[in-house]
């Protein structure tokens, strides 16, 4: 029994490893392709002064996203792989306009603020003895209530209204973040029980967490962000 532990806690382990590794990298992505598009003239004109290349780059963005969601049991690791790291690169070119629309300094603020509740809400999803599971249909009605607000928001055009959308916005997205890396170190757990392969799984799992990390940084971002003059 004492053994049967222990390869299950080496199992979630060795997962949580991977995805934090692919997320970490698929952030340096985005990071990197958003600072050097920011700075480059040509290619932030080129992108958000013109409607239609936006439209196309969303259109990219949730394409992959569905088609990784959706059809991971079918695709091979290096096509899992290649998915997630040109959506990371995709999202780096939308990103980019926040340096034309925040200060640099309240970026990394947030920024810096973003990853300690990350780190803070991924160790309490590790070690915390409660069941977090019941929260996930509570999380994703959250998550439709968050996007509708959004949408109502860019006709209403209300100050008031997106700072309780940016507030609950951060709410949903810190619990998520437990909440997810609890589902993820279970999965280990059952995984290592079976010896399953734990690349695609991982990749999956990177996937949501670099999701929940990016959303967490944008909503603190509207709530503490400086704009520029």
């Amino acid at each position: 029994m004492m053994y049967s532990d222990y390869s299950s806690e080496k199992g979630a382990s060795r997962l949580l490893h991977r995805v934090y590794a692919w997320m970490g990298g698929a952030l340096a992505i985005t990071g990197a392709t958003a600072w050097g598009i920011a700075n480059y003239p040509p290619a932030i004109s080129f992108i958000f002064q013109t409607p239609m290349v936006v439209l196309l780059l969303f259109i990219a963005q949730l394409g992959l996203v569905m088609y990784l969601s959706f059809r991971i049991q079918k695709m091979s690791l290096q096509t899992a792989v290649a998915t997630f790291l040109s959506y990371s690169f995709l999202t780096g070119l939308t990103l980019s306009s926040i340096f034309l629309v925040y200060t640099h300094q309240s970026i990394a603020v947030a920024f810096f603020i973003c990853a300690g509740m990350f780190v803070a809400m991924s160790l309490y999803g590790i070690f915390t003895r409660a069941d977090l599971s019941s929260m996930g249909s509570f999380l994703f009605m959250g998550l439709i209530g968050l996007m509708l607000c959004m949408v109502v928001n860019i006709f209403l055009q209300s100050a008031q209204f997106d700072f309780f959308i940016s507030l609950v916005g951060v709410g949903v997205f810190t619990l998520l973040t437990a909440y997810d890396v609890q589902q993820i170190k279970r999965i280990g757990d059952q995984m290592s029980a079976t010896g399953a392969p734990l690349g695609k799984v991982a990749i999956i799992g990177a996937l949501k967490l670099y999701l929940d990390f990016i959303n967490l940084f944008l909503f603190l971002l509207r709530l503490f962000g400086q704009r520029r003059n």
